[in-house]
């Protein structure tokens, strides 16, 4: 079984010649964020301030992905596309907090817009009744015992703070804040409901130890741990930087209340810089075995990549091995359905490399006719996160279908020194 902790990966990245360690002391304060954004390597720095050490650019692109599971790169998105969600959580003990005082703790501040110092790689787990939810929420810091927490609507979090207000009960929460970085991947992934922590052990060979908060909020192996419940109040969230590196606007969002922390002795704090690399393969990599699965039920599906010049997020290159000519729009219109935040989907043939975009342009300038090959649906739910959206995520999406047309494979051949004479 892999150890289940940040630091055990951390120690394996530095004794591998992996990440870059920086000595001097460095400030939370746009200071690491500057750093990580100039590199994709990930970066440990031993002094972040307030005794505390920190990293940034943990997995930051697909090959760290294939580390932090121990796969070959090539089998991780069959992998996670064959997921069963099986693995198990067990319950350790309890997890014993102290006062909360977020001042302690080196959250950063990214840019100079921000509104505060946001937390960015926590992962909130929330119970209600007999439900489990964990998912990562950006989160302002507006004191030190109080946290304004980005709730997108209908998403699961949401719908259970819905749910316990209508029960007249705060929702309890614990935060969860430099772990494993399987249990973050599990953690940003749409599951079933209520096994993101089953499925986090199922990446890590099968087990996975819990604690138990004293709200009754389970969490695994964390540098630090924040405990409270997100109740009626509100307060103005934003501006702040996401995915696309532009500022999203304020909203008003319900607030965390803390009422217990926990931190281990020499802790290191995890910052996913807005809008970089790490940000988005998290935002991306968990959709890509869903649009895969999805694929590949209406034909052969190949490989699915989120490209990072569609900022992780809204854009997918989607490559197949068509049975029929229609095949390529059902391809797009599966991709859609099961990443409703996708905005262009481009659907390639096998010998177009769907990580290369000179490929991928290559298959649009060859393959694609505007009357016959474009799928262009108005009025559609997109991400509230694209700054051309309508309201807070009405847009247009627009499918791509780049591949040759059966029957006329012989008109596409590229020319190669290998050709036979």
């Amino acid at each position: 079984m892999t150890d289940p902790s940040l630091r055990a990966y951390l120690d394996g990245l530095v004794r591998d010649g992996l990440a870059t360690v920086v000595e001097e002391p460095v400030s939370p304060d746009f200071d690491a964020p500057r750093r990580s954004a100039a590199t994709n390597r990930p970066l440990v720095f031993d002094d972040l301030g307030r005794g505390w050490r920190g990293v940034m650019n943990l997995v930051s692109d697909r090959g760290s992905i294939a580390r932090a599971l121990g796969l070959a790169p090539e089998r991780v998105l069959p992998t996670l596309a064959g997921a069963r969600f099986d693995g198990e959580p067990a319950v350790d003990g309890p997890l014993r907090t102290a006062s909360p005082d977020l001042g302690t703790v080196p959250v950063m501040r990214h840019y100079p817009r921000d509104a505060g110092p946001y937390i960015t790689a926590g992962i909130v787990f929330s119970r209600h009744g007999d439900v489990q939810n964990a998912s990562v929420h950006r989160m302002l810091v507006a004191g030190p015992d109080r946290l304004v927490v980005r709730l997108v609507e209908g998403r699961h979090t949401h719908t259970l703070h819905r749910r316990a207000l209508a029960d007249g009960e705060p929702l309890p929460v614990a935060i969860a804040i430099g772990v494993h970085p399987a249990v973050m991947l599990a953690c940003c992934t749409r599951v079933p409901e209520g096994r993101e922590l089953a499925y986090a052990a199922e990446l890590l060979g099968g087990e996975l130890g819990v604690r138990e908060c004293q709200n009754g909020v389970l969490v695994p192996d964390a540098e630090v741990v924040l405990e409270g419940s997100i109740g009626v109040e509100t307060a103005d969230e934003g501006p702040f930087v996401d995915i696309t590196g532009t500022y999203d606007p304020v909203r008003v969002q319900p607030v965390i209340g803390l009422s217990g922390m926990a931190v281990k002795p020499d802790p290191v704090y995890h910052g996913i810089l807005p809008g970089g690399a790490e940000h988005k393969v998290l935002m991306g990599a968990p959709y890509e075995p869903i649009i895969y699965r999805a694929v590949a039920g209406v034909t052969t599906a190949r490989n699915v990549v989120l490209t990072p010049g569609g900022c992780g997020y809204l854009h997918a290159v989607v490559q197949v091995r068509k049975a029929t000519n229609g095949d390529g729009k059902n391809a797009c219109m599966a991709a859609f359905a099961a990443h409703t935040s996708l905005k262009h989907v481009v659907v390639v043939d096998e010998d177009i490399d769907p990580c290369d975009m000179s490929e991928v342009e290559y298959a649009i300038a060859t393959r694609v006719r505007g009357d016959t090959d474009l799928l262009v649906v108005p009025g559609a739910r997109g991400s509230s996160l694209d700054p051309s959206r309508i309201g807070d995520g009405m847009n247009v999406k627009v499918g791509i279908d780049a591949t040759m047309e059966l029957g006329r494979e012989d008109e596409f051949v590229r020319a190669g020194w290998d050709d036979a004479a």
